[in-house]
């Protein structure tokens, strides 16, 4: 039977066999050097992801227990790690700054960040601009626009000013780092910045307003929903939570579209199919690849008891592979698949307010490349995973245009 071992890194390749192995022989699975559960399967995910009552985010996210204090958020208590009610009125304060609105504001700023960034790669690269030329270049697609991307949409939700944005990328990538290794302590100097600049920011927007989601919350009230620590928890969470995991759909999407040519292809042919692909790509690349919760009560599942108080990973990328919901090609790419149920952005009271900001990004890199690079490769052998338990994202990754249109659009 298959036992279940956190990857990291090079061990990131293939977790794939080991997920399917845990939904055929243990789908409620205990992990005994460390006392923790693991759901696999998707009908078990998605139920334990709505009963908040029985499966609470209020001791934090990941299988190690007392991880909040661990990272230095006991005292600053991100709102993913609130439950309801309390969680609700936070939830639908932060609502606000996250209207459809806001994404389609947003989407002029992402697609001419996605061109320049996509034009200082071409031509850097060493092929033929509109259509010349075989290509040879080795730039990583990663460092020069998967991962500023997200850091850039994240600064314009919080409202950080254009002239602060070169110390708020910085920052993001030396949090991002850290915590993606569990070593958020190696780091602390940037944190205790960062918690400067933002208070000084909320007291900003307390007299000059914008359209932000710190803005909105500020000008909600007092009360606890809009407690300073909690915006402060809001704006650490955005800036962890909201990079790497844009990265790893946009990263490891690339990827599978690279190596599955047909279903490229029919993206480049057929650009209305775009929507579609992104959401495939979603389950697919599933960057959050498990969140725990902890058991309030004892649950009994699959002939097997696990016990209150009671770490429970739920694995959203098992989850989105499962033949039971997908059906037999549940491992497959399929840009026409329909869209179904699926848990890269969790479900239920926790679901991902950034959802529709991560189909903005990845439908907008895709209409690009599409249009602009139809023949690009990226080397997924040479790509490096980054370190971390629960995200699974290439750090770097080559890439090749070969030839590019830059007159595009």
């Amino acid at each position: 039977m298959t036992s279940f071992v956190p990857r990291s890194a090079e061990g990131w390749r293939d977790p794939f066999s080991m997920y399917a192995d845990l939904r055929d022989t243990d789908p409620a699975h205990h992990v005994v050097d460390g006392n923790y559960w693991v759901l696999s399967r998707h009908a078990d995910v998605i139920e334990a992801a709505r009963d908040t009552e029985t499966f609470s985010s209020a001791q934090g996210l990941t299988f190690t227990y007392d991880d909040l204090a661990s990272v230095g958020l006991d005292e600053i208590a991100p709102m993913v790690f609130l439950d309801p009610p309390d969680h609700t009125e936070f939830r639908r304060l932060v609502a606000r700054g996250f209207t459809p609105r806001q994404v389609t504001s947003i989407e002029p700023e992402v697609r001419e960040f996605v061109i320049s960034r996509i034009q200082a790669l071409c031509a850097s690269s060493g092929g033929g601009a509109n259509g010349g030329g075989n290509g040879g270049g080795n730039r990583d697609i990663v460092a020069e626009l998967l991962k500023p991307l997200p850091t850039m949409v994240v600064g314009h939700y919080l409202g950080v000013p254009v002239e602060d944005r070169s110390s708020f990328d910085g920052w993001v990538e030396q949090i991002v780092g850290a915590s993606a290794t569990g070593n958020i302590f190696d780091a602390m100097e940037t944190v205790a910045q960062v918690i400067e600049y933002f208070t000084a920011l909320v007291e900003t927007r307390r007299v000059s307003p914008g359209e932000d989601v710190i803005s909105e919350l500020v000008q909600a009230g007092d009360g606890a929903a809009v407690d300073p620590m909690r915006i402060l928890g809001f704006a650490f969470t955005m800036m962890t939570g909201g990079n790497d995991t844009s990265t790893g759909m946009l990263s490891v999407g690339l990827e599978l579209l690279s190596q599955q040519r047909d279903q490229w292809r029919l993206l480049v042919d057929q650009p209305d199919l775009i929507p579609n692909a992104v959401t495939e790509l979603l389950r697919l690349s599933s960057p959050v690849q498990g969140l725990a919760r902890t058991t309030t009560r004892d649950v009994e599942l699959h002939e097997k008891v696990i016990p209150a108080q009671t770490k429970v990973l739920l694995l959203y990328a098992s989850a989105n592979r499962d033949p039971r919901q997908f059906g037999p090609t549940a491992a497959d790419l399929d840009v026409t698949r329909p869209a179904g149920p699926i848990l890269t952005f969790g479900h239920g009271a926790h679901y991902c307010l950034g959802a529709a900001a991560a189909r903005l990004m990845g439908r907008v890199v895709l209409e690009e490349l599409t249009a602009r690079c139809p023949d690009f490769t990226v080397d997924g052998n040479n790509g490096r995973f980054s370190a971390g338990h629960f995200v699974r994202w290439y750090e770097s990754l080559p890439f090749d245009p070969h030839g590019y249109n830059l007159d595009s659009h």
